[in-house]
């Protein structure tokens, strides 16, 4: 199989002199999406060979807690979605979103 087209996603850190995170932008050309600035990114990766995910997770120092919530509530919808896409199984499908109202509901949330 020939590969069509090659594409690249970048992420630049910031960093103090602790090493944490004092700012964020990435760069996707193909999504039009140039030095956006973001406080926090969740990003995975599946290794086939040891059968493990690897990850890489970063948020900058003053990321107020309220939006980590926010941000962790929507990844997990997101990641509801994402596993039906991938699965077609709705059955865990509906568990997952049943634990994400329920995340909502904890940390309250949801308004009304």
């Amino acid at each position: 199989m020939a590969i069509v087209k090659k594409t690249k996603i970048t992420i630049d850190v910031n960093l103090d002199e602790n090493n944490i995170p004092e700012q964020m932008q990435w760069t996707a050309p193909d999504g039009g999406i140039k030095d956006m600035d973001t406080k926090a990114m969740l990003l995975s990766f599946w290794d086939a060979k040891q059968q493990e995910t690897l990850k890489m997770d970063l948020w900058i120092k003053d990321m107020p807690m309220d939006q980590m919530r926010l941000f962790f509530h929507q990844t997990l919808m997101s990641l509801s979605d994402t596993y039906y896409s991938a699965t077609q199984d709705e059955k865990m499908t509906e568990t997952m979103r049943d634990f994400c109202d329920f995340f909502a509901e904890k940390l309250e949330l949801k308004k009304g």
